[in-house]
């Protein structure tokens, strides 16, 4: 490796195990320190475990860290910011990895899931960056990273296809997803001026996302088979590359990886325009005039149905 990273200081969540893994990994391979953020629970959020982020970061070795606690809070979310600053002297880096999957009809689904979805996929992304993100700022101010303007502060959202396209029974999921888009639009404009970046990766490789995935017709199977063929180093290496100083230009941006296939996706921005001259006609004027335009019913499972490059 070629120490692209050196002297910087990085949190992931959701890095004891799957993608998250990956990049921590890739990151200190890089010389970042890094903080592996990850209460070891469930997919379902559930069930905790410790020795999850334990491990990782003993398997890192001297410069990784285990951090235990679930962030979905304000306050726990400082700590963790505190934690890497008391022990790497700062936080540069921070990679908001961490989700659970509570998969329901919106009919069928209780209201209780969804909140604990939107509070660990979303929220917990929110008070994260609300906490790093003024570090970053002060630590600009102060030199840090050298005279020449800060631009060590790096912001990385694992976002999800499912939150573009849509996919059936992850309102939730692909509520929080979409969100966490809008965050980093938002973050990225805030954070501008003080040279932090922002973006969001929309990846696709194997998880325990995909591992759990229960085909319900030939076109899910084949998704599922070509998926579990696609390794978390391909992310870690996108996310890697974001961090580095080369990516100091890019900001607010929404990429997908699969494989070695990386993909810039469009921001919705209007495609066409109706001017209202009767309200009681509007419905039929919306289709007939605008309605070839209407984006369809594809799920994400059906629009990345492709073999992918490995």
């Amino acid at each position: 490796m070629t120490a692209l990273l050196e002297g910087r200081s990085a949190i992931v969540t959701g890095a004891g195990r799957g993608i998250g893994r990956a990049i921590a990994e890739a990151l200190v391979a890089e010389g970042a320190k890094v903080v592996v953020a990850d209460n070891g629970a469930s997919i379902a959020g559930e069930e905790g475990d410790p020795a999850v982020a334990r491990d990782a970061a003993r398997d890192l070795g001297k410069n990784a860290l285990a951090f235990s606690e679930s962030i979905a809070s304000p306050g726990v979310a400082k700590q963790l910011v505190d934690l890497a600053i008391k022990n790497f002297g700062g936080i540069d880096i921070v990679v908001n990895n961490a989700a659970i999957l509570r998969d329901a009809f919106v009919f069928r689904m209780d209201p209780r899931d969804w909140d604990a979805v939107i509070r660990t996929n979303l929220s917990s992304a929110f008070y994260l960056i609300n906490a790093a993100s003024g570090v970053m700022r002060e630590q600009g101010k102060s030199g840090r990273g050298g005279k020449d303007g800060y631009d060590w502060g790096r912001i990385i959202n694992i976002v999800s296809s499912a939150g573009l396209y849509g996919n059936l029974g992850q309102a939730a999921y692909a509520s929080a997803k979409a969100g966490l888009f809008g965050l980093t639009r938002v973050s990225a404009m805030d954070l501008l001026r003080a040279n932090i970046t922002v973006n969001a990766v929309a990846p696709f490789a194997k998880t325990r996302v995909t591992d759990i995935i229960q085909p319900a017709n030939d076109a899910q199977k084949t998704y599922k088979e070509r998926a579990l063929k696609i390794g978390a180093h391909h992310v870690a290496a996108l996310v890697t590359s974001l961090a580095s100083p080369a990516a100091k230009s890019i900001t607010g941006q929404l990429f997908g990886v699969r494989g070695r296939e990386v993909f810039l996706f469009s921001q919705p921005r209007p495609v066409a325009k109706l001017v209202v001259d009767t309200p009681a006609t509007l419905a039929q004027d919306l289709t007939a005039k605008l309605g070839g335009q209407f984006t369809d019913m594809t799920t994400d499972l059906e629009a990345f149905n492709t073999e992918p490059l490995v």
